[in-house]
């Protein structure tokens, strides 16, 4: 084959210098890792798709308990929407900072994105913690139980979504737009944008159908 090496058997009193290699060129498969992202992803979705499932099933399930036209503060989740949706786009101005090169600006994009993202998560956190005061916890009925799950699921992702942010912020300031760091920052994109299309779901088939009658 062209693109092997015929390696030469070392003398048995001669020492091996270094590995061996038999094949020339990049041993990291080319987009090898945004195809394994993208898989994680369609995993992720099939998680998501049995947490609508389920809530699909127990969501009217409410065991002469509160309902969700009873409990949900739509103001507050359409400020909590509208903190990850602009999450999103500030995303989007850090990503085209990138393909300028220019860090500092794209730093301070990923910074207020993640300002946004921390935000999000105060507003879901007294949202749940308002809803256990008042006795609405997740044990309270299968309704609860399913929503507490699906939205905190939600939550749990984006909170994985910051901790990666972070990660990346750090990274770039020690070692810069490397080849690794970029691609890095592209998978980032890829679940922070899935995040805000789930968020919109569970917006829409959570909340705003659960305040109808």
């Amino acid at each position: 084959m062209s693109d092997t090496l015929n390696p030469t058997v070392p003398d048995r009193g001669s020492p091996v210098e270094g590995p061996m290699f038999y094949v020339r060129g990049e041993h990291h498969p080319q987009n090898g890792t945004l195809l394994g992202f993208w898989m994680y992803l369609m995993s992720d979705c099939l998680i998501f798709a049995c947490l609508f499932a389920t809530y699909g099933v127990l969501g009217r399930n409410y065991a002469a308990g509160p309902s969700g036209a009873d409990l949900f503060d739509l103001p507050l989740v359409a400020a909590n929407t509208s903190l990850l949706l602009l999450s999103s786009i500030t995303y989007g101005f850090a990503m085209l900072e990138m393909r300028n090169r220019r860090t500092g600006v794209m730093q301070a994009w990923l910074a207020i994105t993640g300002i946004l993202g921390l935000g999000f998560l105060s507003l879901e956190i007294y949202e749940f913690w308002h809803l256990i005061s008042i006795g609405a916890g997740p044990q309270r009925s299968a309704f609860l139980s399913a929503f507490f799950t699906l939205v905190g699921t939600h939550g749990l992702h984006v909170t994985f979504g910051v901790i990666w942010l972070v990660t990346m912020m750090v990274q770039v300031h020690k070692h810069g737009l490397i080849p690794e760091n970029r691609r890095r920052l592209i998978c980032l994109s890829m679940f922070w944008h899935f995040l805000d299309l789930i968020w919109i779901g569970v917006f829409t088939f959570v909340y705003l159908m659960g305040v109808l009658p």
